[in-house]
């Protein structure tokens, strides 16, 4: 491979610690202080002083100024966002078998109580990311999913809100940031706290989250939007910039990478990238990005090209290139695989159906986004009768003895003795004595 344009720049350590040092010690206040720490922290940040769950009638008041077509085009991408979440939902079943006679073991699928999303709303208004966790959790069966996003100029952007109205949300909170995570994960302002933490944010958002993990579940630890292309020679170099480009908007550290077997391909991207780059409005958000994050990388062969992929593991991978079969059933690490140049990131990110709120940093290496499953605990039973336990209790006693675990061994010792009083065993069963 040959790096045919290399990134400069990486997210520092000092950036990475001080967003940490902030987190900690304003999760540590809400802690401690709970609902007036929170007041603060939106009055700093916010410029927020009044209530933040939002009403009905401000609700309705703020769904009534979002034009009809913006409503229509929301309402076809939750459309498919739902529907793909319910085949994920139909995909996952409860059983029960009987693995061997008297041996019952199942599976029981069931939501958690609460969700909390959240749903960005700085440089961007989120209506879309809103539509990804909100209708996901709705669909998965929970019961209670509490939304909240920064308020701008008096209030939530209306588009969000009434994709949140749409896709199902109890309560919405107009809150923001790192003390909007802490009050939907600690039931603050609403007495009912989630169970998991789900949507994109910025670096502390994402911080708070990852700190908060094992308090609340999360959906993915993320990072700054990642996009990568794979291209052969019969790809469109033009197509290619235009797609780097519009995922480079994110933001200023958003990292895009092009993955190619064709050293023309390459060299003609690198070329006309800053030339598509200097067209968009916020172009310097762009070029900052492909400048320092950007990467260009020219592959021996298409298997090479799988390698430094799933080495890369980006968050979105498109694929605009011959024999897309051959291509989707060979590449592993992704946050969501794009094929053929008519699949953009934008249909993603925006209405298609698939989620996405996805794995970044490498994290599709050993996770998905997120999807139905996040909202679903997967609980096994398991009933054993009276003439199992000869078997059973007798390999979970000798087990236990093997593992020095006394106290597990009587538990199994206790049922031999009860369900088999005459039986004679080959290995040492313990008389418990019994205390009434």
């Amino acid at each position: 491979m040959e790096y045919i344009k290399r990134a400069t720049a990486g997210v520092t350590a000092t950036t990475d610690e001080r967003i940490q040092q902030t987190v900690k010690q304003m999760l540590e206040r809400i802690g401690r202080d709970g609902e007036a720490a929170v007041r603060e922290y939106a009055a700093q940040f916010d410029n927020w002083q009044g209530d933040f769950v939002l009403s009905d009638e401000k609700r309705a008041a703020l769904i009534a100024q979002v034009p009809e077509q913006v409503k229509a085009d929301i309402q076809f991408a939750y459309q498919q966002v739902q529907t793909f979440a319910k085949a994920q939902r139909a995909s996952l079943n409860e059983f029960e078998i009987e693995a061997t006679p008297g041996v019952k073991l199942g599976q029981k699928v069931i939501p958690v109580s609460c969700a909390g999303c959240y749903v960005p709303g700085g440089r961007y208004s989120h209506a879309a990311s809103a539509l990804m966790s909100i209708a996901t959790a709705k669909v998965a069966g929970v019961e209670t999913i509490i939304a909240c996003s920064p308020p701008k100029d008096g209030s939530i952007h209306p588009a969000i809100v009434y994709a949140m109205d749409l896709a199902g949300a109890d309560i919405i909170l107009e809150m923001g940031g790192v003390h909007a995570v802490a009050t939907m994960a600690k039931g603050l302002f609403t007495g009912v706290a989630a169970d998991i933490l789900v949507g994109p944010g910025n670096g502390y958002v994402a911080e708070a989250k990852r700190l908060l993990f094992g308090e609340v579940g999360i959906d993915v630890f993320a990072g700054p939007t990642e996009s990568a292309i794979i291209a052969d020679d019969s790809a469109d170099p033009m197509t290619i910039a235009v797609d780097l480009v519009s995922q480079a908007e994110h933001g200023y550290d958003s990292p895009v990478w092009l993955f190619t077997t064709s050293r023309q391909i390459a060299e003609q991207v690198a070329k006309i990238m800053p030339k598509v780059a200097a067209d968009m409005p916020n172009h310097e958000v762009v070029q900052s990005a492909w400048d320092n994050h950007g990467e260009i990388i020219l592959c021996e062969s298409r298997e090479e090209c799988v390698r430094v992929s799933d080495e890369y593991a980006s968050e979105h991978l498109q694929v605009i290139a011959e024999e897309l079969a051959w291509w989707r059933d060979h590449l592993r690490n992704y946050g969501s695989l794009f094929l053929g140049e008519g699949a953009t990131v934008t249909h993603g990110d925006k209405c298609s159906g698939t989620n996405h709120i996805l794995p970044t940093k490498r994290v599709a290496r050993y996770s998905g986004g997120l999807n139905v499953q996040k909202f679903l605990k997967i609980l096994t039973y398991q009933e054993i009768s009276e003439d199992a336990n000869y078997a059973f209790s007798a390999a979970g006693s000798r087990i236990s003895r093997a593992e020095g675990m006394e106290g597990h061994a009587r538990a199994c010792d206790w049922r031999l003795r009860k369900y088999f009083p005459n039986e004679t065993w080959d290995f040492p069963v313990y008389q418990q004595k019994r205390y009434d």
